[in-house]
C-alpha cells in the first residue's frame, strides 16, 4: 500500500520534472552547461559532506552549489523546480543514493552520466539492526524514502571518504580535462588529510574502558565498524523514526548493563527522546554530530567536527 505522503512525492516529482524541463529550455541551458562567475564549472553537492569534498577537490576551478540549506535536515529535502533544473545543467553532481529520494530522482532523470553516487565506490554496510527493531513504524521507511539495502552514512568513516575524494578527482578530470591535473592534485591532498584523520581515530579509540555508545539514530555504523566500537541507536537509519516504549525500556537495560555513561544527541534532530532515555538510565547527554549539515555561518568543517566527535567519544568511552 502506498502512503499518502509517497503519492504526494510521486505527483510532486512529476510536476517538478515538467517544470524543470520548461525552465531549462526557456533559459537556453542543457546538460552540463552551467557555469558560474568567471566561467567556473558548476558542481552540485547534494548535502554538506558531498559539497565539502567537491569544494576541496574542485578548488579554484569550480563553483559548488549545495542543494541542502545550512542547518537543514538533508533527509527531508524536497527540490524546487529551479533546483531540479540546476541538477540537469550542472557539470557534475555528487550525492549519496538513499539519503535524499528527491535528489536520487533528479539525478536519474537529468544527470545520470554526470554524477557520482558516492556509495557506489566504497564497500557499504547493511542498515543497523536498530531499524528492524523499530518495526512498529511499519511504513516509516517507505514514507521517508529510505529504500536502499545499505546504510548510506558512508562519510562518517574518513577512510571511505578518502576513496570518494580520489574518485571524484578522477571524474572531474574526465569531464573537465583542462583542469585535470589540478583536480587530481587536490584529491591527493584531501586523501592524505582524511587518512591522517583516520589514523587519529584508530589511535584515539584503541584503548578504551568501554566499547558501547548510544546515539540518537543509526548514523555511526561505519565509524563503529572501522574503529572496533559498538553503536546502539535509539532510532534506525531514518532519524524521524521514534522508538516504542518497549524499545526505550530495552535501551535503558542496555545502558545499565554496559555501564554506558553518555547518551549522544545530534545537532539536527530533536534531543527529547535521547534526553528521556538519559534521565531514565541516570546518565548524561553529550553531542555527537553526524555531519549531515553545518549551521549557517559556522567556521567548522568536516575535519574540525570529526575531531570534536573523536574527543566526545574518547570521553564517553573512557579512552586513554
Amino acid at each position: 500500500m502506498i502512503s499518502t505522503r509517497k503519492v504526494r512525492r510521486i505527483v510532486s516529482g512529476a510536476t517538478l520534472t515538467a517544470t524543470a524541463l520548461t525552465l531549462t529550455t526557456s533559459c537556453g541551458g542543457g546538460p552540463g552547461t552551467a557555469t558560474a562567475d568567471g566561467g567556473k564549472a558548476r558542481v552540485i553537492g547534494a548535502f554538506y559532506p558531498m559539497a565539502w569534498i567537491a569544494e576541496r577537490v574542485g578548488g579554484a576551478s569550480v563553483s559548488v552549489h549545495g542543494l541542502t540549506k545550512p542547518g537543514a535536515e538533508p533527509h527531508d529535502l524536497e527540490l524546487t523546480p529551479r533546483q531540479v533544473a540546476e541538477v540537469g545543467e550542472a557539470k557534475y553532481v555528487v550525492y549519496v543514493k538513499g539519503v535524499q529520494p528527491a535528489v536520487d530522482e533528479a539525478v536519474a532523470q537529468h544527470a545520470k552520466g554526470r554524477s557520482l553516487d558516492a556509495a557506489s565506490v566504497v564497500k557499504t554496510l547493511p542498515p543497523a539492526e536498530a531499524e528492524a527493531e523499530h518495526g512498529e513504524e511499519e511504513h516509516g521507511e517507505e514514507e521517508h524514502g529510505h529504500e536502499t539495502s545499505y546504510d548510506p552514512h558512508i562519510w562518517l568513516d574518513p577512510s571511505r571518504l578518502a576513496t570518494i575524494a580520489t574518485t571524484l578527482g578522477d571524474r572531474l578530470a574526465d569531464v573537465d580535462s583542462a583542469h585535470a591535473a589540478e583536480y587530481r592534485a587536490n584529491a591527493a591532498s584531501l586523501n592524505a588529510e582524511l587518512n591522517a584523520l583516520d589514523r587519529e581515530f584508530a589511535s584515539g579509540l584503541r584503548q578504551c574502558g568501554q566499547k558501547t555508545f548510544v546515539t540518537s539514530h543509526a548514523a555511526f555504523g561505519y565509524l563503529a565498524d572501522r574503529y572496533g566500537v559498538t553503536q546502539v541507536s535509539i532510532a534506525g537509519v531514518d532519524p524521524q523514526n521514534e522508538p516504542s516504549p518497549k524499545r526505550l525500556a530495552e535501551l535503558t537495560r542496555v545502558v545499565r548493563d554496559n555501564k554506558v555513561s553518555t547518551i549522544f544527541t545530534e545537532t539536527l534532530v530533536s534531543p527529547k527522546v535521547a534526553q528521556t532515555l538519559a534521565r531514565e538510565a541516570g546518565v548524561r547527554t553529550a553531542s555527537l554530530d553526524p555531519l549531515e549539515g553545518v549551521a549557517e555561518g559556522s567556521k567548522d568543517d568536516y575535519l574540525s567536527v570529526m575531531r570534536r566527535n573523536l574527543q566526545a567519544l574518547r570521553t564517553a568511552l573512557s579512552c586513554t
